[in-house]
């Protein structure tokens, strides 16, 4: 019996707009700027007042679907080693968030924890998430910050700093295709 949370079932959502955020913060990351710098948090405020009505959900939506796809695609690498992706990149990025409390309060970790487990086992993270109600404003950051942790885990794996984006722009192409 199939799962009510099989991604089938899910909001692809704004994956364009989730991926821009995702790969300006690790550029800005990679340039040696924090969350402080001006240029960048007016661009997000910018591309955050242009969404309509649902563009929030949908921007939500397209986050999920980007950590599907990370965790996914690390699902394999992982089992190309006979290693599982849920013992080696959950503690990780559990860990490294609990280093953030700034951006990610301890009270959001076992979501984010949990989101990333039900995306490593092929359940949708929307709504795996939506089972236990709407998103909360202090789970946005550290969905965000999820979802950026992932993208600098592939980067890192592949040693190559824009292996992540380039893997989601090169797939949606051919998913809307299909």
């Amino acid at each position: 019996m199939p799962s009510p949370c099989h991604p089938r079932h899910a909001p692809v959502g704004d994956v364009g707009t989730a991926l821009m955020m995702i790969d300006s913060q690790l550029t800005a990351i990679h340039n040696g700027k924090d969350g402080t710098d001006p240029e960048q948090r007016s661009w997000v405020a910018q591309v955050a007042s242009s969404l309509g009505p649902g563009g929030v959900d949908d921007v939500l939506d397209g986050a999920c679907t980007l950590i599907y796809m990370f965790m996914q695609w690390l699902r394999m690498a992982y089992e190309e080693h006979d290693k599982d992706v849920i013992e080696y990149v959950v503690p990780n990025l559990v860990g490294t968030m609990r280093m953030m409390p700034k951006s990610v309060r301890p009270e959001a970790i076992p979501t984010m924890a949990g989101l990333l487990v039900a995306a490593g086992t092929g359940l949708s993270p929307n709504l795996w998430r939506k089972q236990y109600g709407d998103w909360t404003k202090e789970e946005l950051t550290p969905l965000e910050a999820t979802a950026l942790l992932l993208a600098e885990h592939i980067n890192r794996l592949t040693d190559d700093p824009d292996f992540a984006t380039r893997m989601v722009t090169e797939a949606l192409p051919r998913s809307l295709e299909d």
